[in-house]
């Protein structure tokens, strides 16, 4: 393999790898959950913007026609390859706990919050990060000038979109978090409590505005003291120096070999880049692609991979500039080699340990993780490319809304009770000015000349982990094409319950998974899956069809 390893500057960590001129000749390729978003990302790249500036364009669309999933209000995670310099930079945009909490946020007469009363209203909002790291990383990685980037969002706002089925579902079945505060109420429900339906006309001249803002004022247009009054109006801790100080930082990757690949993640505070690649590492000790992808053997052996995975996860992984990660132990391939050895080939091994010691957390009281997120993949012309999880954590976040958009709830990320099962401090306890642990797994693959293989990521709450290995391996093991790897069936574990697909093949795979001890159950598995597919000098495209995504090409 001719991987070379980069040096760190300026705090962000730089990974240089061999690039291959041919590559340049696939054009640009843009992969939202949103046709108007895919449409916006497009449109950049046309007008000569790179993958940053495509990938800006595309979540402030998002934020639009999408808004239960992420936006400004929220916060994210991106890594980004740079095809000429030959440099993969990752940007932490993830939310932070305002200086005034403390671990008993979520405890109420000694005892955790039900989700339903810590979820929604301004208790849960954290520092939005989202607007701040995309201000960073054009500024670093951008073509177009800053205000450009708005333009579609803009445009769009103000002429009003078609409600997509989607959205008009999820605002249904969210009514007692949206009913509950006044803005949200008004731009979501009709005067008679009805739901925007499908293909009405929904327009939002307050983002609009907002928007406006942020194209001549950049972050600053967010982070000022009107914010933090509307969020203490609704019960909240977040203050105007919560919100001045807020800084996106850039970390160290997460990479390591599968075989003949070089997968990297994000680092900490997600777990996503520790998580998928202790998954990757464990079945690689087996001939996974020797089996059948909807066989109850691959079943077994990818869920079980998970339970050793999440172990070690729930234990150890939070904010590590609170919480001491140990990341190069946890990747560690001799270590996960190890690992692999307490897989029995034909029986469930139940709850797994973590396999270094370490604090573990109460069940009822670790941190709940819903799937309202949603990813972007994109790649320019030039080679360049951007993988982006971003969220605002359940469905329309807390609920309260401001300027047209929707606040966070991320901080119920974190675990509500502040001590685990011997009574020692849990590693992504409530802290202030942390960041809460999150499972965004944006992912970038290279192949063993060093080129772009693969561009994935999907929402999912804590399954993401699940679907974007899964994934990984569906293309890089079983060689699908990536529109065929998102659509497979799923099944996962979360060191708990084996979960079937709903409505899928994965179902028939039940009464095997029993007969070697798998808890099973069946139920929805929501994914959104976006992804990109570099081979043969050419890009593919991949969209879930559990959402509303599509891929655009440039040419």
């Amino acid at each position: 393999m001719r991987f070379k390893t980069g040096v760190s500057l300026g705090g962000g960590f730089l990974l240089l790898l061999f690039f291959s001129a041919a590559f340049c000749e696939a054009g640009g390729a843009v992969s939202t959950a949103n046709p108007h978003a895919s449409r916006a990302g497009i449109e950049i790249l046309r007008r000569g913007g790179s993958a940053v500036d495509a990938a800006i364009a595309a979540q402030m669309v998002l934020n639009l026609v999408e808004p239960q999933s992420s936006g400004v209000g929220g916060g994210a995670f991106m890594l980004h390859w740079d095809g000429a310099a030959q440099k993969l930079t990752t940007f932490d945009g993830r939310e932070t706990a305002p200086a005034s909490v403390d671990e008993t946020l979520f405890i109420n007469g000694g005892k955790p919050l039900r989700w339903k009363d810590a979820s929604s209203g301004g208790r849960p909002v954290g520092t939005p990060g989202l607007l701040a790291m995309l201000e960073q990383a054009h500024r670093k990685h951008g073509r177009l000038k800053w205000e450009t980037l708005f333009e579609p969002s803009i445009r769009l706002s103000r002429r009003g979109f078609a409600v997509s089925p989607g959205l008009s579902a999820a605002v249904d079945q969210n009514r007692e978090t949206l009913t509950g505060h006044k803005a949200a109420k008004l731009y979501f429900f009709s005067g008679s409590g009805e739901p925007v339906a499908p293909g009405s006309v929904l327009r939002n001249p307050a983002f609009a505005e907002f928007l406006s803002s942020a194209a001549r004022m950049g972050s600053r247009a967010l982070y000022g003291g009107t914010l933090a009054r509307e969020v203490q109006k609704a019960g909240g801790r977040l203050s105007a120096s919560d919100l001045r100080r807020y800084k996106p930082v850039m970390r160290e990757p997460v990479c390591g070999s599968y075989r003949s690949y070089l997968v990297c993640g994000m680092a900490p505070p997600t777990s996503g880049g520790i998580t998928v690649l202790q998954i990757l590492k464990i079945l690689e000790q087996f001939p996974v692609a020797s089996l059948s992808p909807m066989s109850a053997e691959a079943a077994h052996l990818f869920t079980q991979a998970a339970r050793l995975a999440y172990a070690d996860r729930d234990t150890h992984i939070a904010d590590p500039d609170f919480h001491p990660v140990p990341v190069a132990e946890l990747t560690d391939g001799q270590y996960l080699k190890g690992r692999s050895r307490l897989i029995d080939a034909g029986k469930d091994m139940g709850e797994a340990s973590p396999g270094i010691a370490g604090c573990v957390a109460e069940r009822g009281g670790a941190a709940s993780e819903f799937p309202s997120t949603t990813h972007i993949s994109i790649v320019d012309r030039l080679g360049n490319a951007v993988s982006m999880t971003s969220s605002i954590e359940k469905a329309f976040g807390s609920g309260v809304m401001t300027n047209g958009f929707l606040l966070n709830n991320q901080l119920t990320d974190f675990s509500f009770s502040p001590l685990g099962k011997d009574g020692c401090p849990v590693a992504n306890r409530v802290e202030a000015g942390k960041k809460p642990r999150s499972s965004m797994s944006p992912t970038v693959v290279f192949d063993e000349s060093g080129r772009l293989r693969l561009i994935i990521g999907s929402p999912g709450g804590s399954r993401i982990i699940n679907y974007v290995a899964r994934t990984v391996i569906a293309v890089l093991d079983w060689g699908m094409d990536i529109q065929t790897a998102v659509e497979l069936p799923h099944y996962a574990n979360r060191n708990g319950k084996t979960e079937l697909e709903l409505g899928t093949e994965a179902g028939r795979l039940a009464p095997a998974l029993r007969e070697m001890g798998h808890d099973v159950v069946i139920t929805k598995l929501r994914s959104g899956l976006q992804g990109l597919e570099f081979k043969d000098g050419k890009v593919r495209g991949g969209a879930d069809p559990r959402r509303e995504g599509v891929v655009f090409f440039e040419n």
